[in-house]
């Protein structure tokens, strides 16, 4: 079972580091043109809608499912304004890291959940690793896309996203060996995500992904939001 786990969140966590490089490539071997900018924002826009959908088709769910209202409603204020003081400190400070802190807030609780449901249902954990390695690809996509150009080099980036693609592991094994028998403290850890997560959307990764007189971005939350429909019906 050990071995399982490692290797299906290694994939979950790996896809982290495929999308930088595929973002590396896509910025520096193709020419840039009008098509390439709507390229762009639309992955942003796809992006946001498998966020959108990581928070209301798994993340919510959960804190509803453990949690009575009043600490469901903590931890998700807490959520919220915790990351309204960070990205308040990171516009100071002239960083656009809000995909990546959106792309970690989601990765990292739902790879703790994967750990604490590998030993109840290894199929449905095989599948919610499928879900969350589908979800980091266009999310690591645009994280890169913001850290390089908020002064990053492209290869300080990528080995960024290659330590990060091992937080996978480290999340499912916290949650195989320590919150297995925890829910409630699992549904608090989805919950808080949830409102960071949501902030970060609305205040920086959707309004950045719009294009004036541009109606595929639109499509591309739609769709990304279908992604996450579709796997949380397979799981």
């Amino acid at each position: 079972m050990l071995q399982n786990l490692l290797l299906f969140s290694g994939f979950a966590g790996i896809t982290v580091f495929i999308g930088g490089l595929l973002a590396n490539f896509f910025n520096h071997h193709i020419r840039e043109t009008p098509v390439k900018y709507e390229i762009t924002h639309t992955m942003m826009s796809f992006g946001a809608g498998i966020i959108l959908s990581a928070i209301a088709l798994v993340l919510i769910p959960k804190g509803l499912e453990e949690l009575t209202v009043l600490p469901m409603a903590i931890s998700f204020t807490a959520g919220v304004l915790i990351f309204l003081y960070i990205d308040q400190y990171l516009a100071k400070n002239g960083s656009k890291n809000a995909t990546l802190l959106a792309m970690m807030m989601d990765f990292i609780p739902e790879s703790i959940a994967l750990g604490a449901t590998f030993a109840v249902d290894p199929k449905m954990a095989t599948l919610l690793a499928v879900f969350i390695g589908l979800q980091n690809l266009p999310e690591a996509f645009n994280s890169y896309r913001d850290m390089v150009g908020s002064g990053f080099t492209a290869q300080k980036t990528l080995i960024i996203f290659f330590v990060l693609s091992f937080f996978g592991i480290g999340g499912a094994l916290i949650g195989h060996y320590f919150l297995t028998d925890s829910p409630i403290l699992t549904a608090h850890l989805m919950t808080f995500a949830s409102g960071g997560i949501l902030y970060l959307l609305i205040n920086d990764i959707i309004p950045e992904s719009k294009l004036k007189n541009n109606y595929l971005t639109s499509l591309g939350a739609a769709f990304g939001f279908l992604v996450g429909i579709i796997g949380e019906k397979l799981i």
